[in-house]
């Protein structure tokens, strides 16, 4: 219905509210509902609301009218629960259809009568509740897989109740309240199938309930995994009902909006039951609160659920009716499948483990346990494989003694009672459709079918792949035809291509939910045929990617080793050197027993070199030959020994010694001898262990001990608690002060905030760390449930200021009352006094870095923490105070900044044309090349030394502890290397340019890059500083060229950062973070070079060495966005764009316009020989104003974007 999507995009529409409240209102009795009609009727049918569409029509149809003179336009018809299902429990499931009918029917007669005096547009939407029966759960605890309910049963309901509705008028169809996916998929396919069997076109609403703060459904299931469940349906909206009021929901809904490319609706209770079930939020208060989502840009459509009354809509009308309707976001999403949580198939993300051992083809333990019908120990098999790795599991019951449906269909309801296995995707592997089939009916997220094929032709292959489609699956494409399965290359590249264009073009299938498997057959069998089949499927692999856009590749690994079952040592070092190769070409997801991949670097060395022959087909004799090698194969472990003189003192200074020098390797033992000593495990943290890390306190106070070595204590202390903690006796511990860390929402860097963390344990302070990007309910519920002292914030970017704005109101509205702290790279205490303080009255204090963490903290909690409060507030007033008297005098108009523009004599330059226009990439760039372009003083200020480098190692208090942590650094930066843990990536772009004003235009592209201006007064003949004004003007008549960057050192950084994380070397782990930004910037600075003298070339006879580098003396200038001279985030989304960065390096902007992963820097090319750096540090309304005509942006969004700069 076009019409309705029209005026969606104008305004925000409201839906009706209660139905069921404004009938409690009426206090109906038995005879009542039974009316004339079933006033002998055998049954009690008080309580049955939707019957009174047919006994009671007129009340039902006032209420309507109410709701419409209230403002609302879209009216729900009375029918939520007017389906055969919830009807069989009064008996009336043969009078559904006539429910549907007459309420739809007395839906459209209180329009037409509100019409009679108002010509507003109304619509009436058909509402579809959820049953009162679930598709997911077992209702008896003692058979989980018993349902009252079948997937069939469901869909048969649904059709029923969608034809009444219908055949009503409804102009909408709204499923609510869905607690189960499942069920609601039942729905949707019902919905679709009867819209689709009679040729009509209505819009479908869909509106989910998230149960409580753990934001999940009743079913589990996350609201992110929700929705990549249910997009496939294309509805008009997605929102939220029900179970809470606004003040809880409200949290969720801000996420939805962000992850749905469609329109958001909401409709909460009128908060949550009191004692008495009554609801106690007001229509001012809900009103109130939605208009603040409304006007941050959440909302389509809103209205209420439980407890709300026609004056709550009137209420909410008014607030909103000026507030602009969301903005539907055009996101490419990535791959995506779904358990009761993602899984996003991210750009950080190269293969896709597939658990193989949940199948009875496969794993003789597994068949043995199912046709025991031990399904209870069956799901062992898959929890560990999850354990081990897999981020999928794949469930293949093709077993000639077993009932293969049943048996799919029993176990796949014993994993939905198990949310630490059904948070994963599933995967249904069959040969069989009905087995297929049978398991897309029990699962509620979005699995993946295994497989289908074009063996029996390309009719039953379409057939088999719309319905796969109609449940909003992926599939798995078997290379596989009418002349039977593909061996060599052509055969395997032109049967997935067949298909691929048959999905793709016909039936209008996702590539994204296109799977192939190439078939992976064994070699070394000893059939010379067999020998090319690995080398067959790693070539294709690399065509297919290439002729097959967005599809994936995937394979069952054990497959190709068939031949060595018996060997596991010599099978695991097959699989891994197999998929090493094949991921390399394009492989990106595989079968494999996730907990048998070894690592290939430890592979032994002439075994390597055997199997990688064999794969590669290189040598006729291979097989002979690893047949004999593997007979004597065995992995040799070699322990060191260590006697150092330490070792002979007593325990407690043998483990204060530990801690100070930062030694791990003996603290289990010495832990375990002291608590045999001491009798408690308690005991030894806090006498031995707490002393020694006092020490360790104290002589990093006293500036004896830095940063680098508190970490490596941290790392001690950590081993030995771990160890401790079984023993450990509860009622005997004492508590400490604690504190949660997060980073915010939007930001993904965490380097600082680690080091803070690390700091403060080691100072007696108990930390919760929530880790990055979180959202504020979060941080306030954790803060409230885990009962802290204390919460800081951290972020890197400048949107994540305006964030630690909303966290600091909320906990102002939420009545917190203790203190927080701020911190991170683009945080100030002028920010912090200026803009953050005023929105909290308990406390915010600004710390300047990891060092000042601990006295501020231990300030705060003291007794004289008012004190130091009213001190720090002292302070802040003044800074206020100095901001406000200077800020008047200092900026000039937008008009006159503009008039002072640097000028250049573009009659007399020609600006250089780069040797290419568009876009490179450059993949796999070795660490080795970049090392020489480091800047090491960064690195240094991360761990807290404020010296440059080289002076750093030579200053006499810092050097010894700095050339420790540099050779440290060198050290780990030499194995990261050596094992290749950086993926150093860069994508570089030229693009004709000009300037007009203060904004670039590129021609080609028929896009705007967007600029501020200095707006400060200047002496003497400064200019007033604008990007732009290095751009040859487009009324100069000169061709000018702008260029673009973007690198990263890959994405494993962050994975084995957490690696070492969760092994408790918290050293290592900020370690290899700060490598990873000094990788990533060495490689800006290398690209640049390359930029200058190459590939632009307009610095040819450049001749810098790395000091020079550092200081900036060249040509040109490469500034960032987000960065002083352009402080826009926002401008990123153009950069990326501009250089195709989805479909090359494929980083990621967050919502924040931060760039995952955080080892990543990106940016413009000027190359005018005057470009210069520049800040711009204020600009006023006027130029913000403008800058948003010109932008087509909201100026509130922009003052969230680079808060920290606008002067209004």
């Amino acid at each position: 219905m076009k019409e309705i999507r029209d005026i969606l995009k104008n305004r925000i529409l409201i839906l009706d509210g209660a139905m069921g409240t404004m009938i409690q209102e009426h206090k109906l009795d038995e005879d009542a509902y039974r009316g004339k009609e079933f006033a002998n009727y055998e049954s009690s049918l008080k309580g049955n609301n939707d019957l009174l569409s047919i006994t009671q029509p007129k009340i039902i149809e006032d209420i309507h009218y109410q709701y419409l003179m209230a403002g609302a336009d879209i009216i729900e018809t009375n029918t939520f629960n007017a389906n055969s299902i919830s009807q069989s429990d009064y008996n009336l499931d043969d009078h559904v259809f006539e429910m549907n009918f007459q309420s739809a029917q007395i839906a459209k007669n209180a329009v037409k009568r509100f019409n009679k005096n108002n010509k507003d547009r109304k619509f009436v939407c058909g509402s579809i509740g959820p049953t009162n029966r679930t598709a997911s759960m077992s209702p008896k605890v003692e058979d989980l897989s018993f349902r009252n309910v079948t997937f069939d049963e469901l869909y048969d309901t649904y059709y029923e109740q969608v034809d009444g509705l219908v055949k009503g008028g409804v102009d909408l169809l709204m499923i609510e309240t869905i607690f189960d996916t499942l069920n609601c998929k039942a729905a949707i396919i019902a919905i679709n199938d009867y819209l689709t069997n009679h040729s009509l076109d209505i819009p479908l609403m869909i509106s989910v309930t998230i149960v409580d703060k753990s934001g999940r459904t009743l079913s589990g299931q996350t609201l992110e995994a929700f929705w990549h469940t249910i997009k496939f349906s294309n509805p008009l909206s997605v929102g939220i009902n029900c179970a809470l009021g606004i003040t809880d929901m409200k949290y969720y809904i801000a996420e939805l909006s962000k992850i749905a490319d469609t329109l958001v609706s909401a409709h909460p209770n009128a908060g949550l039951p009191n004692e008495l079930g009554e609801y106690d939020d007001s229509p001012e208060f809900m009103a109130k609160e939605i208009s603040n989502l409304a006007s941050n840009g959440y909302l389509n459509i809103i209205g209420g659920c439980c407890g709300t009354t026609p004056k709550h809509i009137k209420a909410i009308k008014e607030k909103v009716l000026n507030e602009a309707p969301r903005i539907v976001p055009i996101i490419d999403y990535q791959t995506s499948f779904a358990g009761l949580e993602p899984f996003i198939f991210r750009e950080n993300i190269n293969f896709v483990n597939i658990g193989e051992r949940t199948n009875v083809t496969g794993s003789s333990i597994f068949k043995k346990l199912i046709l025991n019908d031990n399904y209870d120990k069956a799901l062992n098999v898959a929890k560990e494989q999850i354990d081990n790795g897999a981020q999928i599991i794949d469930v293949n019951m093709d077993e000639g003694m077993l009932d293969s449906e049943k048996a799919m269909e029993t176990f796949l309801r014993f994993i939905s009672a198990d949310p630490n296995i059904s948070k994963v995707p599933i995967m249904i592997d069959s040969s069989k459709w009905s087995v297929l089939k049978e398991g897309l009916k029990n699962i509620q997220g979005k699995p993946i079918v295994n497989s289908i094929s074009l063996k029996e032709g390309e009719d039953e292959f379409i057939k088999h792949a719309e319905i796969v489609k109609k449940f909003g699956a992926a599939v798995i494409v078997m290379a596989f035809d009418e002349k039977g399965q593909a061996e060599t290359i052509d055969r395997k590249v032109n049967i997935c291509k067949r298909a691929y264009d048959i999905l793709v073009n016909k039936i209008n299938f996702d590539p994204k939910d296109i799977i192939f498997d190439p078939n992976i057959f064994a070699v070394a069998t000893g059939i010379e045929e067999h020998n090319p089949f690995a080398l067959n499927y790693i070539e294709a692999c690399k065509e297919i990617k290439l002729k097959c856009p967005g599809a994936h590749i995937s394979g069952g690994v054990s497959n190709l080793s068939f031949s060595f079952r018996g060997n596991n040592a010599v099978r695991e070092a097959m699989h891994s050197i197999f998929l090493y190769h094949a991921i390399n070409s394009g492989m990106d997801m595989g079968i494999v027993n996730a907990g048998q991949i070894v690592v290939y670097d430890k592979i032994d060395k002439q075994l390597s070199k055997l199997i990688t022959d064999i794969i590669f087909n290189k040598d006729s004799e291979g097989t002979e030959k690893l047949l004999e090698f593997s007979q004597s194969f065995k992995k040799d472990y070699k322990k060191k020994e260590n006697t150092q003189e330490w070792r002979s003192y007593d325990i407690e200074k043998r483990i204060e010694y530990a801690l100070v020098e930062g030694i791990d390797e003996y603290i289990d033992n010495d832990a375990e001898e002291a608590r045999l000593h001491l009798k408690n495990a308690i005991d030894v943290i806090e006498g031995p262990l707490m002393n020694g890390m006092n020490v360790v306190g104290d002589l990093f106070g006293q500036g004896k001990m830095f940063l680098p070595q508190v970490v490596k204590s941290a790392r001690v202390m950590k081993k030995a608690v771990n160890h401790l903690t079984p023993f450990i006796d509860k009622k005997k511990t004492r508590a400490s002060k604690k504190i949660l860390l997060a980073t915010v929402k939007g930001d993904v860097h965490d380097i600082g905030k680690n080091i803070v963390k690390v700091v403060l344990e080691c100072n007696g302070f108990e930390v919760i760390d929530l880790g990055v990007m979180v959202p504020a309910n979060i941080i306030l519920d954790t803060a409230k449930k885990e009962k802290v002292d204390m919460i800081g914030l951290s972020g890197l970017i400048t949107p994540s200021l305006d964030e630690m704005i909303d966290v600091a109101k909320e906990m102002e509205n939420q009545k917190f009352d203790i203190p927080v702290l701020i911190g991170g790279a683009t945080t100030s205490k002028k920010h912090t006094a200026i803009k953050i303080n005023p929105e909290y009255s308990s406390g915010i204090i600004h710390v300047h870095d990891a060092s000042k963490s601990v006295s501020v903290s231990q300030k705060l909690m003291s007794e004289k923490k008012s004190v130091f409060k009213n001190e720090i507030n002292e302070e802040y007033e003044k800074l206020k105070d100095s901001y406000n008297n200077n800020k008047a005098t200092k900026l000039i108009s937008l008009e006159e900044a503009r008039k002072n523009k640097f000028i250049c004599d573009w009659d007399n330059y020609n600006p250089t044309k780069p040797t290419f226009e568009g876009v490179k990439y450059y993949d796999n760039i070795p660490a080795e090349e970049i090392v020489d372009y480091i800047d090491w003083t960064p690195f240094f200020n991360a761990w807290g030394f404020n010296s440059r480098y080289p002076k750093v190692l030579e200053n006499d208090k810092t050097k010894n502890e700095a050339q420790k942590l540099f050779d440290d650094g060198t050290a780990l930066l030499d194995q990261a290397i050596k094992e290749k843990w950086f993926d150093a990536k860069a994508t570089i772009g030229f693009f004709p340019a000009n300037s007009s004003g203060d904004d670039i235009i590129l021609h080609n592209k028929q896009l705007n890059l967007y600029n501020l201006r200095q707006q400060i007064a200047k002496r003497g003949k400064k200019p007033n500083y604008c990007l732009s004004d290095f751009i040859a003007p487009i009324d100069s008549g000169k061709k000018d060229w702008i260029g673009g960057f973007a690198v990263t050192a890959g994405f494993n950084v962050e994975k084995i950062g957490q690696d070492f994380a969760d092994n408790n070397d918290d050293y290592k782990s900020i370690m290899i973070k700060v490598l990873g930004d000094r990788i990533a910037e060495a490689l800006a600075e290398k690209m640049h070079e390359k930029v200058r003298t190459e590939l632009w070339g307009y610095s040819k006879n450049e001749c810098l060495n790395n000091k020079d580098l550092i200081k900036e003396k060249y040509v040109g200038i490469r500034p960032a966005p987000g960065y002083p001279s352009c402080p826009d985030h926002s401008e990123k989304l153009a950069l990326f764009d501009l250089l195709d960065i989805a479909n090359n390096s494929k980083l990621k902007l967050t919502e924040s316009y931060a760039v995952y992963p955080a080892s990543s820097v990106s940016g413009w090319y000027f190359s005018h020989p005057d470009s210069r750096y520049f800040g711009i540090s204020r600009i006023d309304e006027e130029q913000l104003i403008d800058y948003a005509d010109r932008k087509k942006m909201e100026k509130e969004r922009l003052i969230k974007i680079f808060p920290q700069v606008i002067d209004l």
